[in-house]
């Protein structure tokens, strides 16, 4: 994968100290992660080691960015409101001050080991602009650039639903995808994804490397805590949006963020002994609490020596690599790999298919939507649109869903397949579907080479 072009512009390196290539790395902590779901004191101890684990990274070369929920959870705590309330506007509230005491926090832990921050609040309306989008993107490069790490969270307190990403799950793949990452961890309270919820199924069986997310077969049920957003099923919906930008996207307990080196030195060393080899799904194997060695003494990522005792002594729970290397079995900590997309939405790309909200719904018929999915990619013409719904401008983003020929009509064949940028209103695209092109001048008195823009058609969505 290569480094982000805009890294290159500004004149980043792309490697570290040691000669190997430096990576982007992004990491998000879930509200169960940073305070305690009925006190909500703030959880010293993982935050600690998380900061350590975050800054060795940054010595290491790597470049480094956090997605940090939290503001409500904190802002409890602060005015000692014991449930987080259900108006948006007294959440709003309490983000505001949580916010604040949040970024104070965060800065005070990685003051001690002399590491700037920088805070980056976001809504989808600041992105959904494709110059903010760019000014984002490039705030984000010369941060890194400089060494800072930036901590992203959604600005509570603007956001309402109508612009809201939903949850941190879904703004920290898109922030990856942003900044070309090579990693996306989502740090949770579970070792991996399982078979089942190994809460309430004993017999639950760990998945750990993902190819192709829509064979999944696993129970998404469980939600997040009363404080977050999120649950699995976000971070299924993050990895999607992820891999769809190339990037590696792993699940893993955040209790333990010095996983995050030993997962690093356990892909890295896969790739070391065998870059041509496929990744093969690993037999479920037993666990032990015996801390995952390095495994190549020149490797990009080592065990840190920043982390503390309590950090080096942490029980891990590791599997076997089911590839035997040249030395010896690797053990690593549990952990689910989603595999990146082979290939990957860059830039205008992911910003048309992740970064907008749609305004309204195209539907159109199959042959329509097999022109624009063949190798040599067709644009999309009136005469293949069975229907629209919704209201938008020229130049607006809109779904896109197939339906197909049934008895008095059509019938939506499935979910919306992608996102297009119109060139019509939904007014004039109302009056020329299923005409010939020859016939918009006649209907409204001009015509364009192309009914709309859809580069970003072909990854389906969520």
């Amino acid at each position: 994968m290569n480094p982000s072009s805009e890294f290159n512009r500004l004149g980043g390196s792309s490697t570290n100290m040691k000669g190997k290539r430096a990576l982007t790395i992004v990491i998000k902590l879930g509200t169960s992660s940073i305070c305690d779901e009925k006190t909500h004191e703030p959880l010293l101890s993982n935050l600690s080691l998380l900061v350590e684990t975050a800054v060795r990274l940054r010595r290491d070369g790597h470049r480094v960015i956090l997605v940090s929920s939290g503001a409500i959870g904190i802002g409890l705590r602060r005015l000692d409101i014991e449930k987080r309330p259900k108006h948006l506007s007294a959440a709003q509230a309490i983000a505001a001050v949580g916010q604040c005491r949040l970024i104070a926090l965060w800065d005070g832990l990685f003051q001690q080991l002399r590491q700037p921050i920088a805070q980056v609040l976001l809504t989808r309306n600041d992105i959904a602009d494709r110059t903010q989008y760019l000014n984002a993107s490039n705030t984000f490069a010369e941060l890194l650039s400089m060494g800072i790490i930036p901590i992203v969270n959604e600005n509570d307190t603007l956001a309402v639903n109508e612009i809201k990403f939903g949850d941190n799950d879904t703004l920290s793949a898109i922030t990856a995808g942003m900044v070309n990452a090579d990693y996306l961890f989502l740090m949770t309270d579970v070792d991996c994804l399982y078979t089942n919820n190994p809460r309430t199924h004993p017999d639950a069986q760990p998945i750990e490397i993902v190819e192709d997310i829509s064979t999944l077969e696993v129970d998404v049920s469980s939600i997040g805590s009363t404080l977050g957003t999120g649950g699995m099923a976000t971070k299924l919906t993050a990895a999607r949006l992820a891999t769809s930008a190339g990037v590696t996207t792993i699940i893993t307990r955040s209790s333990i963020p010095s996983n995050i080196f030993h997962i690093l030195v356990y892909i890295q060393s896969l790739k070391e002994a065998d870059p041509n080899s496929q990744p093969q799904t690993p037999s479920i194997t037993k666990t032990s609490p015996v801390l995952a060695p390095a495994t190549s003494t020149d490797s990009t990522i080592t065990p840190s020596p920043l982390l503390s005792t309590a950090a080096r002594l942490s029980t891990l729970a590791l599997a076997r690599s089911p590839t035997p290397q040249p030395a010896a079995s690797i053990l690593h900590p549990l952990h689910t790999r989603f595999l990146p997309k082979p290939r990957a939405l860059r830039d205008r790309y992911f910003w048309i298919l992740h970064g907008l909200a749609p305004h309204g719904t195209i539907y159109i018929d199959e042959g329509a939507y097999g022109a624009l999915t063949r190798r040599d990619k067709a644009g999309l013409l009136p005469v293949g649109v069975v229907d629209v719904a919704g209201t938008f401008a020229q130049q607006e983003a809109v779904s896109l869903v197939v339906v197909q020929r049934a008895v008095g009509g059509y019938v939506v064949k499935g979910p919306e397949v992608g996102k297009a940028l119109v060139n019509y209103s939904s007014t004039e695209i109302a009056r020329i579907m299923g005409q010939q092109s020859s016939k918009i001048h006649e209907l409204l008195g001009y015509a364009g080479m192309y009914f709309s823009y859809l580069s970003s058609l072909f990854i389906h969505l969520l």
